[in-house]
């Protein structure tokens, strides 16, 4: 949360794993607790889902068919056919940051996409692994990627090109640390403008009630959208000879 902003209980703090001591030193280990917790959620509903497969499919998975059936043809449409070969490194990334954000929203959470260390270690897979696509694909073709469409121009596209490449992470990073953090800091001001310091919330009228369920859903429509700010430099096409990031 916001610095100079109240915040709420959190189960990190009540297992005390809010903060460890590392080497003498005390370090937030908050979004550390978070994102295992993310990845906790994915590998028991993966589970969940993939113990229960039938070919007359249930009704839990119809919905991660229809989840993961429009993730891989978005995929394509972007990226044509070869997108199939990468969209479980894609899919899985987009359904890690959907979930992380959506923690923000849930009573005694926190996003840990709010802290910029989460976001600067995906930032930076995200950047290896597409790098390593192209090269593994195109070889040392792949510096054509870099010298843009007229050879005379190549000395000055190639530095254009790599600063561009390598503040990618650094554009990743801050978007989605930007988005999560400043919807954190709104949703908990409109909170503090309701009166919910001195009385329960099933004590309020109904139309303050209605209006705090309107904030939630008013900010949980943006946290899905943002798993894009993760997968998008991952996205390519091969029909000119090369990758498009």
């Amino acid at each position: 949360m916001a610095g100079g902003l109240p915040e709420p209980i959190l189960i990190s703090e009540l297992v005390h794993l809010d903060h460890i001591t590392i080497a003498g030193q005390t370090v937030e280990f908050r979004h550390v607790f978070y994102t295992w917790m993310a990845m906790l959620i994915l590998f028991v509903v993966g589970w969940l889902v993939r113990r229960n497969i039938s070919l007359i499919p249930g009704k839990m998975q119809n919905i991660f068919e229809s989840i993961i059936g429009g993730l891989e043809d978005f995929t394509v449409t972007n990226m044509g056919e070869d997108g199939r070969k990468v969209f479980p490194v894609l899919g899985g990334l987009f359904l890690f940051i959907a979930v992380q954000n959506i923690l923000g929203l849930i009573p005694a959470c926190d996003a840990p996409t709010a802290n910029i260390n989460t976001n600067i270690g995906m930032a930076l897979f995200v950047f290896l692994y597409y790098n390593y696509q192209g090269i593994k694909r195109w070889h040392g073709h792949y510096i054509h990627h870099f010298m843009g469409p007229m050879l005379p121009l190549a000395p000055f596209m190639m530095i254009l090109e790599f600063i561009s490449h390598l503040a990618r992470p650094l554009s990743l990073t801050l978007r989605l640390f930007g988005n999560i953090r400043g919807e954190e800091i709104v949703l908990l001001l409109f909170f503090l403008m309701a009166p919910l310091r001195e009385h329960a919330a099933h004590l309020l009228p109904v139309p303050a009630r209605q209006g705090i369920a309107g904030l939630h859903l008013l900010h949980a429509g943006p946290h899905l959208p943002q798993g894009r700010y993760g997968t998008g430099p991952l996205r390519g096409h091969t029909s000119r000879g090369k990758w498009s990031f």
